[in-house]
């Protein structure tokens, strides 16, 4: 059975630090593209962060470039998004997504989500 389970939001003060984490268990997370996505209220889903199979390519939307760092350990198929200098418009649900790669190609995977809010 596949699983992604988000962890690690929560509340937090404009220009704090929060660290999420995605356990996966299921499918072969090695051959797998893994992203964050979020969603802040009343707007569609968008792209945050993406990391390469084997960790070595990373990518980001503009807006969080600098800010956040996505990374991953394979042997513990888990990935992990550090966010830094934390803003109210960072403010949403924060989703974990994984994308077959090669053989896997065409399997895509979400979790539930974890909220994130900015506010003083």
């Amino acid at each position: 059975q596949v699983q992604l389970v988000e962890s690690g939001g929560g509340l937090v003060q404009p220009g704090g630090s929060l660290r999420l984490s995605c356990a996966a268990s299921g499918f072969t997370f090695s051959s797998y593209a893994m992203s964050w996505y979020r969603q802040a209220s009343g707007k569609e889903r968008e792209f945050a962060a993406t990391i390469a199979p084997a960790g070595g390519f990373t990518n980001y939307v503009n807006s969080v470039k600098g800010r956040f760092t996505i990374s991953r350990d394979n042997a513990k198929k888990t990935v992990y998004l550090q966010m830094n200098n934390l803003k109210p418009e960072d403010t949403a649900v924060y989703y974990c997504n994984a994308r077959g790669m090669g053989y896997y190609s065409g399997t895509d995977y979400w979790g539930n989500g974890t909220l994130v809010t900015v506010s003083s």
